[in-house]
């Protein structure tokens, strides 16, 4: 079983809608079985925050439930439990690998590094935005999701 944690900074918006697209591509392409996604958030708050509504509302409207509804931070045994451990940008990722043990460090990428062809490295934090910018979240999840099950 690949074990796959997507990680944003504080896991109500852009980790829990990859995590929920990228469990939704698995099953729909009969895989399910063969993955495991988690979501958590670098800067997550101590008490478990619920997703964000936007970003709730927008999975709903194109068919995607949402999996991960409390935001939970990354701990050390992520780096031990997880084979894939994905930011949403480089900020994060920076934040992952300072945290990481040496030894793991192979883990640790950006999610759209299964999308090379998009242009993009990053997704961008929806948050402070509007309805559009959390559709464009979601539309750039579902193009890392798609690729990086492509390559498992």
């Amino acid at each position: 079983m690949n074990r796959i944690l997507m990680v944003c900074m504080a896991n109500i918006c852009r980790s829990p809608m990859a995590c929920s697209v990228a469990q939704h591509l698995a099953r729909q392409q009969g895989r399910h079985r063969q993955f495991e996604f988690d979501a958590a958030g670098t800067h997550a708050p101590t008490s478990a925050k619920h997703m964000d509504p936007r970003a709730r509302q927008a999975l709903l409207m194109r068919d995607y439930q949402p999996v991960k509804t409390r935001s939970r931070q990354v701990c050390l045994q992520d780096f031990e439990r997880f084979d894939l451990i994905l930011a949403m940008d480089n900020a994060n990722l920076a934040v992952l690998q300072r945290q990481c043990p040496g030894a793991m460090h192979g883990k640790l990428r950006l999610l759209l590094s299964a999308a090379p062809d998009l242009g993009f490295t990053e997704i961008p934090d929806p948050y402070y935005g509007d309805a559009a910018g959390f559709e464009r979240v979601l539309a750039l999840c579902e193009s890392g999701a798609r690729g990086l099950l492509a390559q498992l």
